[in-house]
């Protein structure tokens, strides 16, 4: 499995905060069940690669990867708890070459053409665009279609339920990242039937990559 073929597995693929390693696998089941089975979950907690081991373990539905990858060491500690994939924000030569160590699909961040140009002369087509909205939205990824045809991205940082159509319906985003899906409330809640609910609708919205 490479990076396209996990953003054409599902629209959507749910940015995940996890404060409590309680509730990884309660929360992956719910997504899972509403149709949504590609979970990044963020580095952005002390118990995140906890959750990342409790979810790969118990639940086998999911494509549990890590988030908010930094630092190329992360890459070793991510593939160890059980990731599949992995995220970043952003883009450089020494995670580009963690990431190949790792042999882990990864979905590095670019923001500016500039930055699309140096993860492409590094191999890489699929990309995320972070902070999507900040970055200019649905507009800037029209301006990067006739540029880089090739290249295609998963928008995240703002997008909602609202307008996560709309960028949908673009010719080069297969899919994008949200944590609409997620809200905190509910988590603390253990609402998860909200959160099924949530990933349904999600897994419903239409594309024009397939």
């Amino acid at each position: 499995m490479n990076a396209l073929d996990l953003m054409r597995m599902g629209p959507v693929i749910p940015v995940i905060v996890v404060h409590g390693v309680e509730d990884a696998v309660p929360l992956a089941r719910a997504l899972v069940a509403g149709g949504v089975r590609v979970l990044e979950v963020t580095l952005r907690t002390p118990v995140a690669l906890d959750a990342v081991r409790a979810i790969a373990r118990e639940v086998e539905e999911a494509i549990v990867g890590v988030g908010t990858i930094t630092r190329p060491a992360e890459f070793e500690r991510a593939a160890a708890a059980g990731a599949r994939f992995g995220v970043s924000p952003g883009f450089t030569k020494e995670l580009a070459a963690a990431a190949r160590a790792s042999a882990m699909p990864w979905l590095p961040g670019v923001m500016t053409p500039s930055d699309v140009v140096r993860a492409g002369a590094a191999g890489h087509a699929q990309l995320k665009l972070f902070p999507a909205q900040q970055a200019g939205g649905v507009a800037m990824l029209k301006a990067l279609h006739g540029p880089f045809p090739d290249v295609v991205f998963c928008p995240t940082g703002g997008v909602t339920a609202e307008t996560a159509p709309a960028f949908l319906a673009l010719p080069n985003v297969a899919c994008v990242g949200g944590s609409w899906l997620t809200p905190a409330d509910a988590v603390a809640a253990g609402d998860w039937a909200r959160i099924e609910r949530r990933a349904r609708e999600a897994a419903a919205f239409p594309r024009a990559v397939r």
